[in-house]
């Protein structure tokens, strides 16, 4: 009888992972736009530069670093106005942060894919038809002209960001743009970033030799950056793609038993479903929350809500791929788990993982001055809604279950994924400080 049992669950599982191995095909470099190799050049030197910053101190590579996961290590990033990388950063003296950014910094890994029409936690940058362009962008951020994808649209708005990379008013006119709301038009921040590095001699003649003698707009140089993180962040060779291109031997027993956990009892493949682990939607997990969040209260975050104004979308955020997931901590729309097995355990039980949240693993930068960062878990109320939005239903899996889980999930880790393809340049044409 016991050896009958046996025989049917092993049977049982291969089943499984032949089921989950046949209804995807292995990625390929058709599952992305062919690359502009001049052009990604000259989006890796922007994206390394502080030059599209207001006050000439921070890039996106500061909370975008290869070496860290394609993001910055901490739970809530402190951006302009700070100093050094991941969790030695800390507030400068001279214009310091006002404000931690309100959600963790989110992995770049195959953003370029032709799938991926929705970006950031809330999905504010989304193609949509009926928009300028085709594509979705936040109320005073329409884009002026047309973009090839969201990936570019998406690396607009954090250049006119305060807290992000414009600064504060008062210290440069990038930031008194933003602060007055002129974003678009002749005399918005979008326009003087353009004009800035439209100054610099070795830039103009770059894009020059690309666009020819027009004059250089934002949307230009969002397509720069995006062709650069598109080509920069591919990923598609972990053991996972092998084992799906018909290598059998490319995951090993315990990642095949976490597959298939994964795939049926565990029920991650819910959400976490396709080629890149991502069903591109919105899902509410009771995640614990802290920081100055998102909405006009200065501390909730009603995630997708924040966007849709929908009551169904409440404390909703979207589901994130989990190609490299080994590599990205801390995990959650906030950072709230500092490991995968946090965020795996809450997972399962999403309710009692917020009643239980353990504070003091929580990745975070010294304040800003006057931050309230835990105002709302203290707030009764608030937690109760969060706790009430929870969509998903209890599963209960072994200690052994969870690490046969963990063990797929780094199979799902490309071994090249913490260097990139170009690697960070040794000098930008600013000539300012690069962060690495």
């Amino acid at each position: 009888m016991l050896r009958v049992w046996v025989t049917a669950g092993i049977l049982s599982l291969l089943a499984v992972l032949s089921q989950a191995a046949d209804a995807l095909d292995a990625v390929t470099h058709s599952e992305f736009p062919p690359t502009d190799m001049e052009l990604a050049l000259l989006g890796r030197d922007l994206f390394f530069d502080p030059l599209l910053s207001g006050n000439l101190n921070i890039s996106c590579a500061t909370c975008h670093q290869p070496s860290l996961g394609t993001a910055d290590a901490v739970s809530l990033s402190l951006g302009e106005g700070a100093l050094a990388l991941g969790a030695d950063r800390h507030a400068g003296a001279r214009n310091p942060p006002q404000a931690r950014i309100p959600r963790n910094a989110p992995a770049l890994f195959n953003l370029g894919a032709y799938e991926f029409t929705t970006l950031f936690h809330d999905g504010r940058t989304q193609t949509d038809p009926t928009a300028p362009f085709g594509i979705r962008m936040p109320p005073g951020r329409a884009l002026e002209r047309p973009l090839p994808s969201v990936l570019a649209a998406q690396a607009l708005l954090p250049l006119q960001s305060r807290d992000e990379m414009a600064g504060n008013p008062g210290e440069n006119a990038i930031a008194d743009a933003v602060a007055a709301e002129r974003i678009g038009g002749p005399d918005g921040a979008w326009a003087l970033v353009a004009a800035r590095v439209a100054s610099n001699p070795i830039y103009a003649e770059r894009f020059a030799a690309l666009i020819g003698p027009r004059d250089l707009h934002i949307t230009d140089i969002a397509r720069a950056l995006a062709e650069f993180s598109g080509y920069e962040f591919r990923s598609t060779d972990s053991p996972f793609d092998a084992y799906l291109g018909g290598d059998r031997t490319a995951l090993s027993p315990q990642q095949k038993r976490g597959l298939a956990l994964f795939e049926d009892k565990a029920g991650c493949s819910g959400c976490h479903s396709g080629r890149y682990q991502t069903d591109h939607e919105f899902h509410a997990l009771a995640l614990p929350q802290f920081g100055p969040g998102k909405d006009a209260d200065g501390y909730s975050d009603t995630g997708r809500y924040y966007v849709t104004g929908l009551e169904e979308d409440r404390y909703r955020f979207r589901t994130p791929s989990l190609r490299n997931v080994a590599l990205t901590a801390p995990y959650g729309h906030n950072g709230a788990y500092a490991t995968l097995a946090g965020i795996v355990r809450h997972h399962l039980d999403p309710v009692a993982g917020l009643a239980g949240f353990d504070r003091s693993q929580v990745r975070l930068p010294a304040a800003p001055e006057g931050a309230d960062d835990w105002r709302v878990m203290e707030d009764f109320d608030e937690v109760m809604r969060i706790a009430e939005s929870a969509e998903i239903t209890p599963v209960q899996l072994s200690d052994g279950e969870i690490a046969d889980i963990l063990a797929f999930l780094a199979a799902l880790t490309d071994p090249a994924a913490g260097k990139g393809r170009l690697g960070a340049p040794t000098r930008v044409p600013s000539g300012l400080p690069i962060d690495r």
